[in-house]
């Protein structure tokens, strides 16, 4: 079957926070169009786990342990991944974590929120996504093509009960990243987009998600009425970092079953 302009032969990609969850989801899309996916994540024997499951379904792909609290490891693993293979063409930067309950909580509320917490949630959830989209660019750059996607969330594009300070504060920072690096990296032939997702049923919060009540609670804010599964990421993943989006860049587009038409 050709995948045409969706197709991904002979690409590099590298995903973050892919041992699970949305970032595994993501590096199958990839790896399943033709790219040679390097799966990076701070979880070691989920990375292989992953790395297995890809393999097994005919996909490319290598692993690379990555704490994206770690600028410096950041930018060593990126720039590996491009000398290895001589080009870089997809970074996908995923990785991120909760950072607790909405103010429906009292220790969600504004008075209530620890600096460690604030701080670790920065660290990983902006400071980590801008040095990944800043460590592809150098090589995208230099190559003169390349697609970069950022992973923002609903909660970055409207307030949000359920969700933490630092996270929708961090969030609604990667949409502002996406749109400024745009302009920057337009000249260059580099694509860069985020994908601002609704309700998933992901690992993030301990699966938190996944608990029957918390899933209705969520549910019952999505015009759909339900939460996504991890499978539906996909295509908008493929659209962002194919030459099918050669005209796309500097949007943060939603994929959350209605919630940003309410």
């Amino acid at each position: 079957m050709s995948l045409g302009m969706f197709s991904l032969d002979g690409r590099v990609a590298a995903v973050t926070g892919a041992a699970s969850g949305l970032g595994l989801a993501m590096a199958e899309a990839l790896a399943w169009a033709g790219a040679h996916v390097a799966l990076l994540d701070i979880d070691e024997a989920g990375l292989e786990r992953a790395a297995d499951a890809i393999r097994a379904s005919g996909g490319k792909t290598e692993t690379a342990r990555l704490d994206v609290s770690d600028r410096a490891a950041i930018r060593t693993v990126i720039d590996g991944i491009a000398d290895r293979h001589g080009r870089l063409d997809t970074v996908i930067a995923n990785a991120g974590v909760t950072a607790g309950p909405g103010y429906r909580t009292e220790i969600g509320q504004i008075n209530a929120v620890d600096d460690k917490v604030w701080d670790r949630v920065l660290g990983i959830n902006l400071s980590g996504v801008f040095v990944t989209m800043q460590a592809a660019a150098k090589h995208m750059k230099r190559q003169r093509a390349g697609r970069i996607v950022a992973v923002a969330s609903v909660a970055g594009l409207k307030s949000e009960v359920m969700c933490g300070y630092a996270y929708t504060a961090t969030k609604a920072a990667v949409v502002n990243l996406v749109r400024q690096a745009a302009m920057e990296m337009a000249e260059y032939n580099v694509m860069v987009n985020g994908i601002a997702p609704g309700p998933f049923r992901t690992n993030i919060a301990g699966g938190r998600i996944k608990d029957p009540e918390i899933e209705a609670e969520f549910a019952s804010m999505v015009p759909l009425g339900r939460i996504a599964t991890t499978e539906e990421i996909k295509g908008l993943t493929l659209l962002l970092s194919s030459p099918a989006s050669s005209f796309m860049t500097g949007t943060t587009i939603p994929i959350d079953g209605g919630i940003m038409a309410k």
